[in-house]
């Protein structure tokens, strides 16, 4: 008997801590961690070519895991090469032009003209001495008044002649005029700027991915032809991965950006990843009514997302996941430790 009532003291105890103690450890648990839903969310683009071209050659398979950068499709480039090429040989042109106009004149064009300008004093001076004797022949009647009137005509255009070359000269010394230079040198600016255009659209027939990813779509195919706003390829971001759950408002003051969380999935229920609190909607998800009850309050929603490690990619677009969120812990500034 004495054991008996010792089994029942004890069995009493048992029952007293299941239901002063369990309850309370529940609700610590309550209190500190913060149990929500949702799915690995899907964030992809449309990916297209920036230019007008048939399509050479596409790289990637649906399905396929690409790098930030990596050559995805390409277009012919046969008609931008050769822009290309075009504009470079007209900017080498545009830019000898300026150099020569810039150096002004040489010293062997300088020392030409002044020969031009010896040779032409002394035809002037020639022309002249014989139009003065003719003169003087013609005073006593033994030259023409014809020949005279046409040496005087020759001596005339040798000085113009004389008159043009020294202009010439000085102009030489001078060297272009600013103005000239500066037209060329607007001209070669226009002549970079086609260069930059005809490398751009160069570099448009190549089209790049934009982050990493996994080709989810190829749209379109090698011999299609491409446009700007028609996509080729649909490419889904998985870096960084990200939940997206909803808060209720009975909660959302408790959980607050940088706040641990514990991330678990169907499909690998033995595993854990670790993950951050990482943004929370400042609105609700749908508007409320303008006359709620306290009840109706509580059910608005905010759109929140946990960002979560994701080392060995077993995380997959779309996938269900469960979200513990440890309000127990200082909130992380430094969300960069997370994964470590």
């Amino acid at each position: 008997m004495p054991h008996k009532k010792h089994f029942g003291l004890a069995f009493v105890v048992l029952v007293i801590l299941a239901i002063f103690f369990v309850p309370e450890t529940e609700k610590e648990n309550e209190v500190n961690n913060v149990t929500v839903y949702g799915n690995v969310d899907i964030r992809e683009a449309q990916l297209a070519f920036n230019s007008s071209e048939h399509i050479k050659k596409i790289l990637v398979e649906e399905g396929d895991s690409v790098n930030k950068g990596q050559l995805l499709a390409q277009l012919h480039t046969e008609l931008p090469e050769a822009n290309l090429k075009q504009a470079k040989a007209a900017l080498l042109a545009q830019q000898l032009l300026v150099n020569k106009l810039e150096a002004g004149s040489r010293p062997q064009e300088i020392e030409k003209v002044k020969a031009e300008l010896a040779a032409a004093k002394a035809r002037a001076k020639a022309a002249n001495d014989t139009y003065q004797r003719m003169q003087k022949l013609l005073q006593d009647n033994l030259a023409s008044q014809d020949n005279v009137e046409n040496l005087h005509s020759l001596a005339k255009a040798a000085t113009a002649q004389v008159a043009s070359i020294k202009a010439s000269l000085a102009l030489l010394k001078a060297g272009p005029r600013q103005e000239d230079i500066a037209i060329a040198k607007a001209q070669l600016t226009a002549r970079e700027a086609a260069v930059l255009l005809a490398d751009q659209r160069l570099k448009d027939a190549s089209l790049y991915a934009p982050d990493f990813g996994i080709i989810r779509n190829r749209i379109l195919e090698p011999g299609d032809m491409a446009f700007p706003q028609t996509p080729v390829l649909t490419m889904a971001f998985t870096d960084p991965i990200w939940i997206r759950v909803y808060l209720s408002e009975t909660v959302l003051g408790k959980v607050k950006p940088g706040a641990k969380a514990t991330i678990k999935t169907d499909s690998f229920p033995d595993k854990s990843y670790n993950g951050w609190v990482g943004y929370i909607s400042p609105t609700a998800e749908f508007t409320p009514k303008n006359i709620q009850t306290s009840e109706l309050r509580t059910r608005l929603v905010y759109s929140a997302r946990i960002l979560v490690c994701n080392p060995n990619g077993e995380l997959r677009l779309g996938m269900p996941a469960t979200v513990s969120i440890d309000l127990s812990k200082p909130v992380s500034t430094n969300t960069n430790n997370h994964c470590n």
